[in-house]
C-alpha cells in the first residue's frame, strides 16, 4: 500500500521545516519551532485473585506535553499579551488573570515543498504557563532574540477536513 494516496510515487515524508500558528482565527507571524505534539497513557496493571504468574494491562489516564512556541523578538505583542491573559503584574485584586479568555484552541499547520498545506492539527483548551520575554543578553554574541512560551493544553487531534493535495509538477 502506497504512504500517499493521492501521490502514490510520492516517496518523501513530508520536511519539519515548513509549518504556520493559528490563533484567534489568524495566523501568528514569526514562529520558528513548535516542540512535537505528544501523548503518554499511563499504564494500569492488575490480576486476578486466581491467576499467580500473569499481570493484564490496560489504558489509565492520558497526558499531552506542554508544546512550546517560540519566535524571533520583534514589536508584535501577541505572545506577551496572551501571556498577561494568565498573570498580569500591578494588576488590582480580582483582576489578576483574564478567566473569561485565557485559553485558546490553536491550529497546527505543516505545508509540502510547494506550499501546499498537507496535515493540521487542532490543539485544545491551551493557556501559556511559561513566558520568555528575553533570552540571555550576550554583549559578544550574534544570534537572534528569541522570544517563547509554553503551552499547557488538554488534548489534540488531527483536522480531518485536511486531506492529501494533489501534487503539481512545474
Amino acid at each position: 500500500m502506497p504512504q500517499f494516496t493521492v501521490n502514490p510515487s510520492r516517496f518523501d515524508p513530508y520536511k519539519n521545516f515548513k509549518f504556520r500558528v493559528k490563533w484567534d482565527g489568524r495566523h501568528v507571524a514569526g514562529v520558528t519551532y513548535v516542540s512535537a505534539l505528544r501523548r503518554t497513557t499511563e499504564v494500569v496493571e492488575h490480576r486476578e485473585g486466581g491467576d499467580a504468574s500473569t499481570v493484564r494491562k490496560g489504558p489509565g489516564r492520558t497526558r499531552y506535553d506542554p508544546i512550546v512556541l517560540e519566535r524571533g523578538l520583534t514589536h508584535d505583542p501577541e505572545f506577551e499579551q496572551w501571556a498577561n491573559k494568565v498573570s498580569s503584574l500591578g494588576s488590582g485584586p480580582g483582576a489578576e488573570a483574564s478567566l473569561k479568555d485565557f485559553r485558546k484552541d490553536i491550529i497546527i499547520e505543516l505545508y509540502n515543498e510547494a506550499g501546499q498545506l498537507v496535515i493540521a492539527y487542532k490543539v485544545h483548551r491551551c493557556w501559556v504557563s511559561e513566558f520568555q520575554a528575553l533570552p540571555d543578553l550576550r554583549s559578544n554574541g550574534s544570534s537572534v532574540a528569541i522570544q517563547s512560551i509554553k503551552l499547557e493544553i488538554e488534548g489534540w487531534e488531527r483536522d480531518a477536513e485536511v486531506v492529501e493535495p494533489e501534487e503539481r509538477t512545474l
